[in-house]
């Protein structure tokens, strides 16, 4: 691709001098399970989003699994999400045996319509996770009263959001708990999958710490039946060295959105995303709505351009959750959008003649269509 949709070897090539030369201190200490550098990384990342406990784990979706598990999720309950998400949200409640209740996107930002979720609720609902998609912060402040009246947990899922900020707070902040995934092409990636459990609550922060290791905090000694899912020093490397760069990286992500809405403005048949009124975006998607997308895909991906699709398909439309029992129509926010929506690349270190050459492209693609 002449303009790809993410660049990795940036960002390696940035924090390389500062990495390599404690990977080989690793290499020769074979402290790779456990250790400072972990330590280091929880207390660094639980100080930047404003949490009192990080518990890293091997990756996302174990996160949002365990961050559930540790606030009383079990077998046969219900936990609230929304049906445009990628598909792990459901993933991490149906692998602990609880049933995925979706609802349907607000058409205006495509998160979580809190006006939909009330009606969602029973007598099993036990969470709600609103997903903090594409870099924006979902309304938690709506849905805390919601869960208030209910007895129901929040557990955001801010894989997409690391840095985002509302009104309301820090996203990963705002719950009683939050997962999020270091998987590489994040905002803040590590240099193979990870991910982390945040919370203000030192009891759920030791379920999630347990679990995540066979159920031990004490060697030989299980005190609940556990998985292993461990961040490896390796990473936490990585993702020290990445974290400290986040701000500025997250700021160029916003300067290059600015621009792209500036260039966008006036392309006839292209929507530019929208922000919620408070919201601190952090752009870890820049999601365009089109006509025709999947042919418009195809053509810039002739033209040399790496756009991309999140997601294609509606968790509901999935034959993984067809057991759901909902059919086109269920979700129509959610699936007009799946038929529309087109990430342009963006990542930090994207520059001015790449946006001009995505632009100038979609322009001319977009008006094929229109013609």
């Amino acid at each position: 691709m002449r303009v790809p949709f993410l660049d990795l070897a940036a960002q390696q090539a940035e924090i390389a001098d500062e990495v390599l030369p404690r990977w080989q201190e690793l290499f020769a200490s074979s402290e790779f399970i456990g250790g400072p550098d972990i330590e280091a990384f929880e207390r660094e990342y639980a100080a930047y989003v404003g949490v009192d406990h990080c518990v890293a784990v091997a990756n996302g979706t174990d996160a949002i699994e365990l961050a559930l598990r540790a606030v009383g999720v079990a077998a046969g309950d219900e936990v609230v999400l929304p049906a445009n998400t990628f598909v792990a949200t459901a993933g991490a409640v149906a692998r602990i045996g609880a049933v995925p209740v979706l609802v349907d996107a607000d058409p205006e930002y495509l998160l979580i319509d809190p006006d939909l979720v009330e009606a969602a609720i029973t007598d099993r609902t036990r969470a709600l996770v609103p997903v903090h998609l594409f870099g924006q912060t979902a309304p938690v402040e709506l849905l805390r009263p919601i869960a208030e009246r209910h007895g129901l947990a929040i557990v955001e899922d801010t894989a997409q959001a690391q840095g985002a900020r509302s009104s309301a707070g820090v996203a990963g902040a705002l719950g009683d708990a939050s997962s999020t995934s270091f998987y590489p092409g994040k905002n803040l990636g590590a240099a193979g999958d990870a991910g982390g459990v945040l919370t203000h609550d030192a009891a759920v922060a030791e379920v999630v710490r347990s679990t995540a290791n066979h159920g031990s905090t004490v060697k030989y000694v299980h005190d609940r039946v556990g998985i292993n899912s461990r961040l490896d020093a390796v990473h936490a490397v990585v993702l020290s060295a990445k974290l400290r760069r986040l701000e500025r990286w997250n700021e160029a992500r916003r300067a290059a959105a600015a621009r792209y809405t500036e260039l966008l403005a006036h392309v006839p048949g292209v929507r530019t995303p929208r922000v919620r009124p408070g919201n601190e975006d952090v752009w870890h998607l820049y999601v365009v709505q089109v006509d025709d997308r999947d042919r418009v895909l195809a053509r810039l991906h002739e033209e040399g351009i790496g756009a991309a699709i999140h997601y294609p398909t509606p968790v509901h439309l999935t034959d993984a959750y067809a057991h759901l029992g909902h059919g086109p129509g269920s979700f129509p926010v959610a699936e007009e959008a799946a038929r529309r929506i087109l990430s342009l690349p963006m990542h930090p270190h994207l520059t001015a003649s790449d946006q001009d050459e995505v632009v100038t492209t979609l322009a001319k693609v977009v008006q094929e269509d229109a013609s």
